[in-house]
C-alpha cells in the first residue's frame, strides 16, 4: 500500500518532535506500507521570515517572499530525512521541484497546474521513504519558486496523491481528527468518525484550521480518502474525510466553524448607477484578493451602500485598491474587531428552523448578527469578535452536538 503522510508545523516543530515523526514513518515502513511524507516548516518558522522581510518593507515584492518562505520546508524535510537514514531506513528528501510540482505564475498564492511523477516513482523503486517539501512548486517553465498559499501543505499532499494513486492520504497535525467545534473553545465538542467532502469543504473554508479548503477541494475532485490524525496519539483512529453516500446517518448540523480572519470593508455613499459594483470587484480580483460575504443596501438618497469581507492577510493590499474608488464613495472604513461563526451540516437539505434556531441562540446571548449568508448545507453570520466563543458554546449547546 502506498500511503501519502502529511505533518504540520506543530508535529515539526522541535528536533524531538522530528524525530516523533521519523518514528510515525518507521512504524508505518515497517508494516510494509510504500511512503510519501510532505512535511511543513518548523512552527513559528514562516511568521519568522515573514517578519524579517517586513523589516524592509509591509508589501514585499511576491517572487523574493516565495524564494523566502519555501525555505523553511526545505529544512523540515532535510532534517526529517537525516533522521530516518541516521536509524537505518533509506530517505530522501525533495523540493517542491524534484518531486515536479508544477504551477502557474501568481506567486505566493501559485494554484498546481500539474504534477510530473516520474522523479517519485524511481524514488519508490529504488527503496526510498520520500519526504517532500511542502507549500511549494516551480513555475511551469521551471524558472521560479512558488509557493501555494495559506496551506499549501495540505494541497501539496493532496495533489500528490491524487497524481501518484495512492491509497490514502493521512494529514498529521496536533488534533486527533475533526470535531463537531474547537475543543479549545467547547470542552464538549465530540470527534466525528466520518465527515463528507462538502461538509469538510465548508469547515475548512469556514475557518476550520484543521484541514484548508483548498486541499479538501482538490480531495474530491481526486477522489482522495483523506484521514486527519494526530502526530501525538498516532495510534488513535482519526476522522475519514469522504464521499457523502459512504455516511449512513447523515446529521443536521455536523459541526460549527469559527474564523476570526476577518476584516469587513465598508463603502457608504456609493454612486448608485451600474457598472460600480463591477469595477470594485473586478479590481480586488485583479490584486487577488478573496471576497467572502456581500451586503448591499440602497439609500434614500440615490447612493448605495457596501459591505464586504476579506480575510485580514489581504487588509494592505485591499486599501491600495480601495484608493482608487475614494471618489464614488462618502466613505470607506475598515472593520476588524469581527469574526464569522458558521453552522454547517448535510442534514439541512431536508431539515427546516435550522436557521431561526441559530438565530434564536444568539438572540439568548444578547449577540447582535450584523451579516448572513446562507448555502444549501451552511449558515454563515458575521458577528463582534468580541463574542466569538460565546457565540460557538452557545450554538453547540442549541444543536446539542455533545450528545
Amino acid at each position: 500500500m502506498l500511503k501519502v503522510l502529511k505533518f504540520g508545523g506543530t508535529s515539526v516543530g522541535a528536533l524531538d518532535r522530528i524525530q516523533n515523526v521519523a518514528n510515525i514513518i518507521k512504524k508505518i515502513r515497517d508494516e510494509g506500507h510504500d511512503v510519501i511524507a510532505i512535511v511543513s516548516a518548523m512552527s513559528g518558522e514562516t511568521n519568522k521570515l515573514i517578519e524579517y522581510a517586513e523589516y524592509y518593507t509591509k508589501t514585499p515584492e511576491p517572487k523574493e517572499m516565495d524564494m523566502l518562505l519555501s525555505a523553511g520546508e526545505r529544512v523540515t524535510s532535510a532534517l526529517l530525512s537525516i533522521a530516518l537514514n541516521n536509524m537505518g531506513y533509506k530517505a530522501i528528501s525533495m523540493s517542491g521541484r524534484e518531486a515536479g510540482i508544477l504551477t502557474d505564475n501568481s506567486h505566493t498564492k501559485a494554484r498546481i497546474e500539474k504534477i510530473e511523477t516520474d522523479n517519485m516513482k524511481k524514488a519508490i523503486k529504488d527503496g526510498n521513504i520520500i519526504i517532500v517539501a511542502g507549500f511549494q512548486g516551480v513555475t511551469l517553465e521551471g524558472s521560479r519558486v512558488t509557493t501555494l498559499g495559506r496551506g499549501g501543505s495540505d494541497l501539496s499532499a493532496v495533489a500528490i496523491a491524487g497524481a501518484i494513486k495512492a491509497d490514502v492520504c493521512e494529514i498529521y497535525t496536533d488534533v486527533d481528527g475533526i470535531y463537531t467545534t474547537d475543543p479549545r473553545i467547547e470542552p464538549k465538542a465530540k470527534k466525528l468518525e466520518k465527515i463528507s467532502y462538502d461538509e469538510m469543504l465548508e469547515l475548512a473554508s469556514l475557518g476550520a484550521k484543521v484541514l484548508q479548503n483548498r486541499s479538501v477541494e482538490m480531495a474530491k475532485k481526486l477522489n482522495v480518502n483523506l484521514v486527519s490524525r494526530s502526530s501525538f496519539t498516532p495510534d488513535v483512529e482519526g476522522t475519514l474525510i469522504t464521499n457523502e453516500e459512504e455516511i449512513m446517518e447523515k446529521p443536521i448540523v455536523s459541526g460549527i466553524a469559527l474564523d476570526k480572519n476577518q476584516v469587513r470593508v465598508g463603502m457608504y455613499g456609493v454612486v448608485d448607477k451600474p457598472g460600480v459594483a463591477s469595477a470594485i470587484f473586478t479590481a480586488l480580483a485583479d490584486a487577488n484578493i478573496n471576497v467572502d460575504m456581500i451586503v448591499q443596501t440602497r439609500g434614500l438618497d440615490g447612493t448605495t451602500d457596501l459591505d464586504f469581507t476579506i480575510p485580514t492577510t489581504d487588509l494592505e493590499i485591499c486599501k491600495k485598491v480601495m484608493t482608487q474608488f475614494t471618489a464614488e464613495a462618502k466613505n470607506i472604513d475598515y472593520n476588524e474587531a469581527i469574526c464569522k461563526v458558521s453552522i454547517v451540516g448535510v442534514g439541512m437539505k431536508s431539515h427546516t428552523g435550522v436557521a431561526s434556531k441559530a438565530f434564536t441562540a444568539l438572540a439568548n446571548e444578547n449577540i447582535n448578527i450584523r451579516i448572513i449568508s446562507t448555502s444549501e448545507i451552511k449558515i454563515s453570520m458575521i458577528i463582534d469578535e468580541k463574542y466569538a466563543e460565546l457565540a460557538v458554546r452557545a450554538l453547540h449547546e442549541a444543536y446539542e452536538l455533545d450528545k
